[in-house]
């Protein structure tokens, strides 16, 4: 009888444990979400952690096992050691697998293989592949179905999706590997460095696996350019790859979405460009000692790369102090929608100037390329910049507290964090264990998105049936 007890009391553990699992995976994508990066995260960390992942074959402490399967399911790029002579063939081989699973997103990732298995979606998943694709459709309220993408689009999204991260990873891979026998590299190790850089780039990671990172092509402009391409169309989000693909040149035909998204990823592009220019023209140990041409052109990398790349050609740690706060600024925007990249995103930065515009103005509602921007669109945006702006916050006065160093290194390390970036100015590497959970938990932060944590906090708030009084307080 006790046995008998004892197995029934088992079963209903089991029971309860399935039903809870099952309500949080299927009563919310942004829940779901987060509940899949912690389990890739817990996995990568166990295997980061094996003897036979690293070099000396010997187990690699929490910490920095830890951090790194954070900054690789999260595709951040920073690092607390050596990414090319700590880890062995497999612990890269992990890295590897994780960040392209945690680049494509694993909602999206999920949907695909349904789509694969069943050759079709049901309701569910094309909800769920929705609330990946489109960040709003995983906020509460009712959301601009000229905004979203119908239920109808999401397979061919996915479909997309899939190929697209294949055939651009696939393509920068091509382009490197002749440069990189050209440039006298064995052919298995180039077999393996091309894909692997192919892989960081789309995927905005940034992790480099030869030693001295790319320091040997600091002045190949073709494999500079070939990653810099890479960055960038890994930046522009999945919804812009799909309108691209479907409207390609009719730029009358694209969605807000990917109009906001282009104009203002390419206005960042060219001004951080220009700014980076002017502070560091003079600069003996980043741009001074470089001619006309080079500081040209690497002031354009440093631009891209700030933005969510995570690449360096230059050394970090020697750019100027206002260098570092404008690449603090360009690394907390980050990206697209929907992107590899992290950030509180391009648009969300678009929707607040055209609100900023619009109020100059005079004009009762925000409007841009003739559609008018809804009032819940605007409040998600501020959210965003809010719940982002207090993470940083913390995060910054955290590690400075617990470490004392310069508050404008810490800031730049936790925003790259924050933003999935993966440039560092030697912080992160000299963090001890306590400082390194808290930039952990800050990649976390950034990387499953202020508006998924959001929602996933809307999802059990209760609506209000009532209005209160209304009371104008002073602003400004």
């Amino acid at each position: 009888m006790p046995r008998t007890h004892a197995a029934r009391s088992f079963a209903e553990i089991v029971r309860r444990t399935i039903r809870v699992g099952r309500t949080i995976t299927t009563s919310s994508p942004s829940r779901f979400a987060i509940v899949v990066f912690s389990a890739l995260i817990l996995i990568t960390t166990a295997l980061l952690s094996l003897p036979v992942a690293s070099a000396d074959h010997r187990v690699t402490p929490l910490a920095d096992a830890l951090f790194t399967a954070m900054s690789t399911i999260c595709v951040t790029g920073l690092a607390t050691v050596d990414m090319a002579t700590h880890w062995s063939g497999f612990g890269r081989a992990v890295i590897f697998a994780g960040v392209n699973i945690g680049g494509l997103g694993v909602l999206t990732l999920a949907s695909i293989m349904g789509l694969v298995i069943s050759k079709r979606l049901g309701l569910r998943a094309k909800l769920i592949a929705a609330g990946d694709t489109n960040p709003m459709r995983a906020h509460g309220g009712p959301v601009n179905e000229s905004q979203t993408v119908r239920l109808g689009e999401v397979g061919s999204l996915l479909r997309t999706v899939a190929i697209s991260a294949f055939a651009i990873e696939a393509g920068i891979m091509v382009l490197l590997l002749p440069a990189f026998l050209l440039d006298g590299m064995d052919p298995l190790t180039a077999l393996w460095e091309a894909p692997f850089y192919a892989a960081m780039a789309f995927t905005n990671t940034g992790f480099t696996p030869n030693p001295g990172g790319l320091a040997p092509y600091a002045s190949n402009y073709y494999v500079l350019t070939v990653l810099m391409l890479g960055v960038f169309l890994g930046s522009l989000g999945f919804p812009v790859i799909y309108t691209l693909a479907r409207h390609r040149w009719h730029l009358r035909r694209w969605s807000l979405h990917a109009k906001l998204t282009m104009i203002t990823t390419l206005l960042l592009f060219v001004a951080g460009a220009a700014v980076f220019l002017l502070l560091e023209f003079d600069n003996p140990k980043t741009f001074g000692s470089m001619d006309a041409a080079d500081t040209t052109f690497q002031a354009f990398f440093l631009s891209g790369q700030t933005r969510s790349g995570g690449f360096s050609v230059i050394d970090v740690g020697s750019m100027n102090g206002s260098s570092l706060l404008v690449g603090s600024m360009l690394m907390f925007v980050g990206g697209g929608s929907a992107s590899t990249a992290g950030g509180i995103k391009v648009t969300t930065l678009a929707v607040l100037a055209l609100a900023v515009i619009s109020e100059a103005k005079g004009r009762p509602a925000v409007q841009a390329f003739g559609r008018r921007i809804p009032s819940d669109v605007q409040r998600v945006a501020l959210s965003v910049v809010a719940w982002g702006a207090t993470v940083v916050a913390v995060a910054t006065i955290a590690i400075c507290q617990i470490t004392k160093y310069d508050a404008v290194d810490v800031l730049f390390d936790v925003v790259s964090a924050f933003g999935t970036v993966g440039l560092s100015t030697g912080v992160t590497e000299r963090l001890p264990d306590p400082a390194t959970y808290v930039l952990a938990a800050t990649i976390f932060m950034g990387r499953v998105g202020t508006v998924t944590l959001a929602a996933a906090v809307a999802a059990t708030s209760r609506t209000q049936l009532y209005s209160l009084p209304v009371e104008r307080p002073i602003v400004g």
